[in-house]
């Protein structure tokens, strides 16, 4: 509008009157979200609900408050048979049998407070589609490894897709185990952490190749380790000079936000700069427990990212995305990837196309901050790395002549070296 106006000479007046009618036009463009937002519920909003879930299953358990707030307690508590979770949740007959079924080929467990984010017989429920075992996991069509994991591990534990970062897998236990992972081959029917000569074999391998300035230690999750192991494992990390920055991979914030302790917090303000990628998938996941995480975390100088996995039937919706993304600004998680789900077995019900994936990429750019909008992700095959998707912006361009679109479906051509007058 400015381009098209510059040469024009306006009363003050008129300049405010123009201002007035772009600022109703853009009110507008977000009419559909202002009007859908109150019914995309977030965990604050179901406070009361998850209470009354929280009270069931500790009385079920027979387990107190400080139970409750235990993080160890959580885990030795994890919900992993039918007759529990139909105690529990209330669930018709007809679906044990195919949770028993499912069972029987992929493990599950839901820790205590996640399953307390479950609405009472809601249908599709995203915390329910996303924690309890689903008959679609028999679909056996997809990939136990998807990304090729097992040639690109140079050392024990450790998986290198990029010239200068790598991750050390450092166990395959979760607190809760994810209907939608995309290592569910590693789950096994044990929890395993990596042995001490592994994790020593990764570190070494690390020392030698100097061009290692960042280094992830996931899983599994990262932070059902020790406390002792946590601080072992960053400790020698830090006594290497070239590598920069630490980063943990966890869903603990999401699933067990009882694992974000003081003592953790003060290991982890040790150990700067550490980073940590965590991945809520809903607006329901992000509620006063979860937040307390958080704070503690920011309070300890940890800088927290999210990382969504495109969910069908979960977050597959411009909205829903939006909010959750709002949300995670108020507790100081920054959006940092939407993850397009990867053709792993047992998943196919809940990957999505990709059009949906780009349509909820162009409902967020410009339509809200750019603190809110995360990178459009698709994993290539075979271990060749991260590929950003992005609506097509650029229509044709030489240097410094552009035809482009903006975030309005604008098209416009101009040139970036104005002509001197």
């Amino acid at each position: 509008m400015v381009m098209e106006i510059k040469s024009q000479r306006f009363s003050e007046d008129d300049k405010r009157a123009i201002a007035l009618e772009r600022a109703a036009e853009l009110k507008r463009k977000i009419g559909d979200y202002l009007e859908i937002r109150h019914t995309i519920k977030t965990g604050f909003e179901m406070d009361e609900i998850i209470k009354s879930n929280k009270k069931k299953i500790l009385a079920y358990f027979k387990g107190t408050e400080e139970n409750w707030n235990n993080w160890r307690w959580q885990m030795s508590h994890r919900i992993n048979r039918v007759s529990v979770l139909s105690e529990i949740l209330g669930l018709p007959e007809k679906d044990l049998a195919g949770i028993e079924k499912v069972g029987q080929k992929y493990r599950w467990a839901i820790s205590p407070y996640y399953a307390s984010l479950i609405e009472p017989n809601s249908s599709g429920d995203p915390i329910m589609r996303q924690s309890v075992p689903s008959v679609e996991e028999l679909d056996e069509t997809g990939y136990d490894d998807p990304m090729a994991e097992e040639f690109t591990s140079p050392a024990p534990c450790i998986t290198r897709r990029y010239p200068d970062r790598l991750i050390i897998n450092v166990t395959n236990q979760c607190g809760m185990y994810c209907r939608h992972c995309q290592r569910r081959r590693n789950i096994g029917e044990v929890d395993k952490h990596q042995t001490e000569a592994n994790l020593r074999a990764a570190l070494d391998y690390i020392r030698k190749n100097h061009e290692i300035r960042d280094v992830l230690i996931t899983g599994g999750d990262a932070l059902l380790l020790s406390d002792r192991q946590i601080d072992w494992l960053l400790t020698e990390l830090d006594k290497i000079d070239h590598v920069e920055i630490k980063r943990l991979g966890t869903r603990t914030l999401v699933t067990l936000p009882q694992r974000i302790t003081p003592n953790l917090c003060a290991i982890l303000k040790k150990h700067g700069p550490l980073y940590i990628n965590t991945q809520f998938n809903h607006p329901r996941e992000i509620g006063p427990e979860s937040k307390k995480a958080c704070d503690m975390l920011v309070e300890a100088g940890v800088v927290l990212g999210n990382q969504a996995v495109l969910l069908k039937g979960i977050n597959n919706d411009p909205h829903v995305m939006k909010k959750m993304n709002h949300e995670l600004l108020k507790i100081r998680v920054r959006p940092y990837y939407i993850f397009h789900a990867k053709a792993v077995k047992g998943t196919r019900h809940f990957i999505t196309t990709v059009d949906e994936g780009l349509d909820i990429m162009k409902k967020l750019r410009g339509y809200t901050s750019g603190l809110a909008v995360p990178t459009y992700i698709i994993n290539a095959p075979r271990g060749y790395g991260k590929v950003p998707i992005l609506p097509r912006y650029v229509k044709n361009h030489n240097g410094h002549w552009i035809h482009l679109r903006n975030w309005e479906n604008r098209e416009m051509e101009f040139s970036l070296i104005p002509e001197a007058e």
